[in-house]
């Protein structure tokens, strides 16, 4: 038999700062996603910093968590001819 795999609470708290996840969680009307760095994390939540802002997320709320890859690089601005 298998190793079972963490529950995504259980990989959040395994996890190093630093390292790219995206975070599934509920919120009042459904399920929204954080992809980012998780730069910290307590008990009770974690704080995944996103491109636009820090997202506190209590984890009872973590339906899913996994890391992901680095972001592709940027391409270079097209040259208009």
């Amino acid at each position: 038999m298998s190793p079972s795999k963490p529950s995504p609470q259980e990989f959040l708290a395994a996890a190093e700062p630093g390292t790219r996840v995206v975070v599934r969680y509920r919120i009042a009307n459904g399920l929204t996603d954080a992809l980012g760095e998780l730069v910290a994390r307590t008990e009770d939540g974690c704080t995944i910093r996103t491109r636009h802002s820090d997202v506190v997320i209590p984890l009872p709320l973590v339906v899913a968590a996994k890391q992901v890859p680095p972001p592709p690089p940027r391409r270079a601005p097209r040259q208009q001819q």
